[in-house]
């Protein structure tokens, strides 16, 4: 019942992850506006061939040509991705047919996607992009599959666990931010274990991680947080272990667990879960995506840190026993190359000086 990202977005931020120069959307120049000019702070030129409503009669062929040719002879990009709105898919535009007729150097990638999916999953298009990018040689055939069932297993998340459950969720912007962090402070000040879990999306780990960034060993010498995080750097397209590689590289101190990389936090949550009943803490912080986290198999407290205010509820109903959220986590570390402050991890730090 909410309004989800569409298809559309999602073969857009995969081309984003796949490192193209420039994204061409056969469509109508409002379609996916916003996404498109948050891409631009990513170094992503995004054109738009501006369909109207003569061209959803007639077609618009001459134009994708046209602004194809337009795209080489501006940026002399080595790849381009193309991709599909409703507008030109429900008219059958033969996108494939008019990027050989532009006939360029460049490599292009072609997404026939479009927002009217049965499924309705906004992860067929990411799919469909992955595809596309083999198809244009650019990954292998290992890699999206491996891709693939993770963007499935995301959806299958959302719809088990999170705001895509079908009933309406009413915003709720979780518990208070001062108090919460009084919870985690007056916890390591009694010596009790308290665990930090990294369970985040891509680039949002920038904003998440900001917790970890902090020096704990400075005010508990000999009760730091256990940090665990799905920050492999050995996983993923080189756009997302970079991300990991940061990540890593800014945090406190090293992670004591690693449960997978930053495409696979529909899964790393199992990994945690398993880390976290052996070690048994009396209070843990899930960051990121937390409701891929069982919390009824985590021993002691929990606490959850979402950048949704329609996940508060659902993730009250698994279990946690606080909720926080980060408002506009995406929009804030879209284009981000480091740590992004976090209302949460200032709270704390204003709270510990």
């Amino acid at each position: 019942m909410h309004p989800r990202p569409s298809p559309i977005a999602a073969a857009l931020y995969t081309l984003r992850d796949l490192e193209v120069d420039v994204i061409i959307m056969h469509g109508p120049a409002g379609c996916c506006f916003r996404t498109g000019r948050l891409l631009e702070d990513e170094g992503i030129r995004v054109i738009t061939t501006a369909m109207n409503e003569n061209d959803f009669i007639f077609g618009a062929s001459e134009k994708l040509i046209e602004t194809i040719r337009e795209v080489e002879d501006t940026f002399h990009p080595k790849n381009i991705g193309i991709v599909g709105t409703c507008a030109s898919m429900i008219i059958g535009e033969n996108m494939k047919n008019d990027a050989q007729e532009a006939g360029i150097d460049a490599n292009i990638i072609i997404v026939e996607t479009h927002g009217g999916y049965e499924s309705g999953d906004n992860t067929a298009g990411a799919i469909q992009a992955l595809k596309a990018a083999n198809a244009a040689g650019l990954i292998t055939e290992e890699e999206v599959e491996r891709q693939s069932l993770m963007l499935q297993k995301a959806t299958e998340l959302e719809k088990s666990r999170g705001m895509a459950k079908g009933t309406y969720i009413k915003p709720n912007y979780g518990d208070n931010k001062v108090k919460v962090a009084k919870e985690i402070i007056e916890s390591l000040e009694s010596d009790k274990k308290v665990t930090i879990v990294l369970n985040a999306k891509k680039e949002t780990s920038y904003l998440f991680a900001d917790i970890m960034t902090i020096d704990w060993t400075k005010y508990y010498p000999n009760n730091s947080p256990i940090y665990i995080s799905n920050t492999d750097e050995e996983i993923g397209l080189p756009y997302i272990k970079h991300h990991a590689k940061t990540v890593n590289e800014t945090i406190s101190k090293k992670s004591d667990y690693i449960t997978g990389g930053l495409d696979e936090y529909p899964v790393t949550g199992i990994k945690a879960e398993e880390v976290l009943n052996e070690l048994n803490s009396d209070l843990t912080i899930v960051l990121g995506v937390p409701h891929a986290v069982d919390v009824t198999k985590v021993p002691g407290k929990t606490i959850a840190v979402t950048d949704g205010p329609r996940l508060v509820e659902p993730l009250k109903q698994m279990g946690f026993d606080y909720v926080v959220t980060e408002l506009d986590a995406h929009s804030k570390t879209l284009g981000a190359k480091s740590i992004v402050e976090s209302e949460f991890a200032q709270t704390i730090r204003g709270l510990l000086e």
